[in-house]
């Protein structure tokens, strides 16, 4: 139970990638809180898997665009956990796909105050509370596509190609506190959101993987782990690409 008495928030955990890391983390004995916005029923199915295994999760409904949500997001984890949260995952985030000459100025400002403004908000009060700790985890969950681009994606790759740099500018300011903040950029990843797109072109995507497959929620929720606990104290300001060698 190498999270034994850690508390964990995972913004957009109700499924999916964030469905699996916060299962995971509560596997390893943090208390989690399970975030969602629109999705109750799949929060709570989550909350279930874990307690059912014998973990520690509430589900909590939030924006992550909106300020005060993001305060009674930590407030919650306090009060229902008795200590402020010790690892912060931020995974939330939407696509709004379009190409550049067609997409409008809402599909853009959307994915921008989703993918980023979130997770300054979120960072900024995980910091303020780490900081009195002198100890703290952030994960920031970006893509791929931040590094090699993606046609249709103009929004959406910017989002995630600024966490690059807030990751690294984070670590460094956030180093002499003890808090350690990186980021991991799963490749194709089969979820829900990839389960509908059309055998023929998923056969034809998985002949560019080196490894001639696609990754699973588990290999990004089992990154997550390795950079929440203390065995990677000595890594921050990192990006851990999960990808199958699709981008090297």
């Amino acid at each position: 139970m190498i999270l034994q008495d850690k508390v964990a928030i995972v913004t957009g955990s109700s499924r999916g990638i964030g469905a699996a890391i916060a299962e995971k983390l509560a596997s390893a004995g943090a208390s989690v809180i399970v975030n969602y916005s629109s999705s109750a029923s799949h929060a709570e199915q989550v909350v279930s898997n874990i307690t059912s295994a014998g973990g520690k999760a509430i589900a909590v409904k939030a924006s992550v665009n909106s300020e005060d949500d993001i305060k009674m997001l930590f407030e919650v984890a306090e009060k229902e956990f008795s200590t402020t949260a010790d690892i912060l995952v931020n995974n939330a985030g939407i696509t709004r796909d379009n190409l550049l000459i067609r997409m409008k100025n809402e599909e853009f400002d959307d994915v921008i105050d989703t993918n980023v403004r979130s997770v300054f908000l979120s960072t900024r009060l995980a910091a303020i509370q780490m900081m009195k700790k002198r100890y703290g985890k952030i994960i920031n969950i970006s893509s791929i596509v931040g590094f090699s681009g993606n046609p249709g994606q103009f929004n959406y790759v910017a989002s995630k190609a600024a966490l690059t740099g807030m990751t690294k500018s984070a670590a460094l300011e956030l180093a002499s506190r003890g808090i350690r903040v990186n980021a991991i950029a799963p490749g194709f990843i089969e979820t829900d959101m990839t389960a509908g797109l059309k055998d023929e072109f998923k056969d034809e995507y998985k002949k560019k993987i080196p490894l001639k497959s696609f990754g699973t929620a588990n290999d990004i929720a089992e990154a997550a782990l390795y950079l929440a606990s203390p065995v990677s104290d000595y890594i921050t300001g990192q990006t851990l690409h999960i990808n199958g060698g699709l981008y090297l």
